[in-house]
């Protein structure tokens, strides 16, 4: 699971277990689909083999779980760890839908918690590691999780400078809002940015063979196939930021509307809304 906009951005923690959870569900397959290319990639480069086991960190609808469980086959296990109840419960329902059996979802933190399946062969991340309030304490129990030489695979957005879709809708809203600057290495979307303080944070677990490898290309905004009004809709009732613009007047939210449109207008063709992305892949062994 992973919001946009977030407390980098001058906006309360995220509640994973309340409102942030219950914002993401409202959106999931909006979400799930913006970033599937991402998840693809790091499935890809995670080439998980049966048998294995693993636990999937901020599994939120679990669309990267049941990947995971077909994988590992009828002699493998996936396990989903979220903290949003409704998300576990939605991602539980979807997985029973599609008659997934080795698998299982668990409401709990996995900054502190270690799930009674550990440990685990590998650990799989798809944008779920960049709000832990102490980075350290968390990466240390994920660590935790995983047997000697089991394997980390995670995503993480490279910096924001190298993100057009997410700086240019911070620059459309901040012409409105007065946005606090961001703080480097804070609990948000772009808290492990930094090539060397990831790897700084997975040493001091105790990790090695750390790696990184690049995915770029372009973030569908409102999943594929969206217009500039849907994309609008999806950043100002999807994402964190439209929290600080449903508290503004109402010119300022009209204003606003219109801006994200104009610049989702600019970057739109027959596929819908799109702008260019960069993530980090990163691998490294316990």
């Amino acid at each position: 699971m992973n919001n946009f906009g977030g407390n980098s951005e001058g906006l309360a923690t995220h509640d994973w277990a309340g409102e942030a959870g219950t914002r993401w569900l409202g959106q999931l397959d909006r979400f799930e689909s913006m970033i599937e290319p991402i998840g693809d990639a790091l499935l890809a480069q995670a080439a998980y083999a049966s048998g294995e086991k693993v636990v999937d960190i901020g599994c939120g609808g679990g669309w990267t779980t049941r990947r995971i469980a077909a994988a590992v086959g009828n002699t493998g296990l996936a396990l989903g760890l979220d903290l949003s109840p409704d998300l576990v419960v939605t991602a539980s329902e979807r997985a029973r839908r599609a008659s997934v059996a080795n698998i299982r979802f668990v409401q709990d933190d996995a900054a502190t918690a270690i799930p009674e399946e550990a440990p685990f062969d590998r650990l799989f991340s798809r944008f779920g590691t960049m709000f832990f309030p102490e980075p350290y304490v968390a990466f240390a129990n994920l660590r935790r999780m995983l047997r000697a030489g089991g394997r980390l695979d995670i995503a993480v957005w490279a910096p924001i400078a190298d993100n057009p879709w997410q700086r240019n809708v911070m620059a459309t809203i901040r012409r409105h809002i007065d946005l606090p600057t961001p703080q480097p290495r804070e609990p948000g979307p772009f808290a492990l940015s930094e090539q060397d303080y990831v790897t700084d944070l997975l040493q001091s677990a105790g990790f090695s063979d750390i790696a990184f490898d690049t995915w770029i290309g372009d973030q569908r905004v409102g999943g594929p196939d969206s217009d500039p009004e849907s994309a609008t809709r999806f950043v100002l009732d999807g994402m964190q930021i439209g929290d600080l613009v449903r508290a503004s007047e109402e010119d300022t939210r009209a204003a606003v509307h219109r801006s994200l449109v104009e610049l989702f207008e600019r970057n739109s063709d027959a596929d819908g809304v799109h702008m260019a992305a960069k993530a980090w892949l990163v691998s490294a062994r316990a």
